[in-house]
């Protein structure tokens, strides 16, 4: 399974694990794997928090950070992320305000705790993820991946000043040969199949159209990959390692609540859409009756990117105080259907593993018996 990725980043297996829990970040790492923290949900503050913790408990292993920088987002800047915010809430329509009042009635969703003001996640704007970017450079960080295009060619340059890579993910071949021009280092292809933000393009289609573009850029191969059988595949394809995300959601180091993992461990691969109702941009999650309110014809439809998000967030805080698992967001990809039992990070990795061993075993033998 050793891959030159594994050499250019001192890991032992190209097993990447997307995730927003610190926890499972330093378990993958220290099971031979590449740990990547999402900072998308974190304020600059909370990022440093939580990237002290990880410095602490991973033993000096590598590790990533994950941002999120739009390409195409609503243009919103603050000093501040009460400005930002305030900002951001003045260009929300008030009919899109009335629309989430009905289905907070619809739903019945209780009324949260007095003093208790969700403001949304802000890590959509350019201005927070810049914070983020300077917050993750002042830790021994090996790479840093924007989730949604090709950071700034100024980001990508400080970066690379501090000895770190750059990733970026990628739905088309198009999208992954502006990444490299810009100056990525390592494209993440991200197909139809994944989770969260996620394009049109089929992983088994993607992955070898994004290797013939970038080459001989190094590729990750991203999306409906969560077995041994399914690494032994992409790296068959031409990738050079693996971006897992939903798999890590049913560890037991997961920091998820305890209804969305039970919906998880209940889901088959067919109960995922594709929703704009939680980020406004299209992100692959367990469909409910909430995804389904903001596909409904009648209704006003979900705003951009990062509106959306803050024009929900106080029906999204009632449901997840609520724990109605009729109703929690539940961001996971296709491979669901496999997500059927809660194990430790170190189990899972090893069951990877054990697995493309066998598979690859099996495929050379019968390269072996065909040879005669």
């Amino acid at each position: 399974m050793r891959t030159p990725m594994c050499d250019q980043l001192g890991i032992e297996y190209p097993i990447f694990a997307f995730t927003h829990c610190r926890d499972v970040v330093a378990a993958v790492s220290k099971a031979g794997g590449f740990g990547v923290l999402g900072a998308v949900a974190f304020s600059a503050e909370q990022l440093e928090i939580e990237l002290d913790w990880i410095d602490q408990h991973v033993d000096g292993l590598p590790y990533g950070v994950d941002i999120v920088m739009p390409q195409k987002a609503v243009d919103v800047h603050g000093a501040t992320p009460e400005e930002l915010i305030g900002k951001v809430q003045g260009m929300i329509p008030e009919g899109h305000r009335r629309y989430v009042d009905e289905l907070i009635e619809r739903f019945q969703l209780p009324p949260l705790p007095e003093g208790e003001e969700p403001h949304g996640v802000i890590g959509w704007a350019e201005d927070v993820a810049r914070r983020h970017v300077e917050v993750s450079l002042s830790h021994p960080i090996k790479l840093i991946a924007n989730a949604l295009g090709s950071p700034p060619v100024d980001v990508i340059k400080q970066a690379h000043e501090h000895g770190v890579k750059v990733a970026a993910l990628a739905g088309k071949a198009q999208q992954a040969g502006r990444h490299v021009n810009n100056g990525v280092d390592i494209v993440v292809a991200q197909g139809y199949e994944a989770g969260g933000h996620t394009g049109e393009v089929a992983t088994m289609v993607l992955v070898p159209e994004v290797v013939d573009a970038v080459a001989p850029a190094p590729v990750l191969a991203a999306g409906g990959i969560g077995s041994g059988r399914q690494i032994a595949a992409a790296l068959s394809l031409g990738a050079q390692g693996v971006w897992l995300g939903s798999l890590w959601l049913t560890t037991a180091e997961s920091n998820m609540g305890s209804e969305v993992v039970e919906r998880y461990l209940e889901a088959s691969s067919a109960d995922t859409v594709r929703s704009r109702s939680y980020t406004g941009k299209p992100a692959r999650m367990l469909r409910n009756a909430w995804t389904d309110a903001w596909e409904d014809p009648e209704g006003p439809g979900p705003l951009g990117m990062p509106l959306q998000n803050i024009l929900t967030a106080d029906a999204n805080a009632r449901i997840s105080r609520s724990h109605r698992k009729d109703l929690a967001f539940a961001p996971v990809g296709q491979i669901v259907g496999r997500m059927n039992k809660v194990q430790p990070v170190r189990d899972v990795m090893y069951g990877l593993i054990e697995e493309y061993i066998e598979t690859v075993e099996r495929l050379e033998a019968g390269v072996r018996a065909a040879q005669g």
